[in-house]
């Protein structure tokens, strides 16, 4: 089993319904799934650029990923309904915590500059991270670095709102910003 998980279960959740005074253990919150994606907008003149995003996203995932096409036509992007413009992969159960542990305590330090995540959800109680480029991974390296391109991760979080869904990701070890009080005088 993976450590996130039966820390969740013996440590975590317990806490959480303690903290939040939820009674019952199926309305704790609970992280369902990790999407992992990756727009690749050049990739309708070089479809090189889209396997590379495909290879990325499968080496750090361990899964495989698939590519997305465009929902709708954009001429100012000569853009048309079906090409391919990005890649995409979804992790749930043993892997899903595992790139979660791996997320918290390797890759977010590895961030240049570095302060701690914003806390900003979406209103549901889920939380999504932008990176600028994919080096941050340690399983990134060599020839996978001649083309450096961001990369999004969604956490889709079970929850009642947003502070709940706050608690978790704390609680799973986040490194969410701290808020400083400013005082005058």
């Amino acid at each position: 089993m993976a450590r996130l998980r039966g820390q969740y279960f013996n440590e975590i959740r317990p806490k959480l319904k303690e903290q939040l005074g939820i009674s019952n253990d199926h309305a704790a919150p609970r992280l369902q799934k990790i999407t992992l994606s990756c727009g690749v907008g050049a990739a309708k003149d070089n479809k090189k650029l889209l396997e590379y995003a495909i290879g990325i996203l499968e080496r750090v995932s361990g899964q495989k990923a698939v590519a997305t096409r465009a929902r709708k036509s954009i001429a100012q992007f000569r853009l048309r309904q079906g090409m391919l413009v990005g890649a995409r992969v979804t992790l749930r159960g043993a892997r899903m915590y595992e790139f979660l542990d791996r997320f918290v305590n390797v890759v977010a330090p590895r961030i240049r500059d570095f302060r701690g995540l914003k806390r900003k959800f979406d209103g549901s109680g889920n939380y999504s991270v932008g990176l600028s480029e994919q080096s941050v991974f340690p399983e990134v390296e060599g020839e996978l670095l001649e083309n450096p391109q961001g990369m999004n991760i969604t956490f889709t979080i079970r929850s009642r709102s947003d502070e709940h869904s706050y608690a978790l990701l704390e609680a799973y070890g986040f490194p969410f910003r701290r808020e400083e009080v400013v005082t005058v005088g």
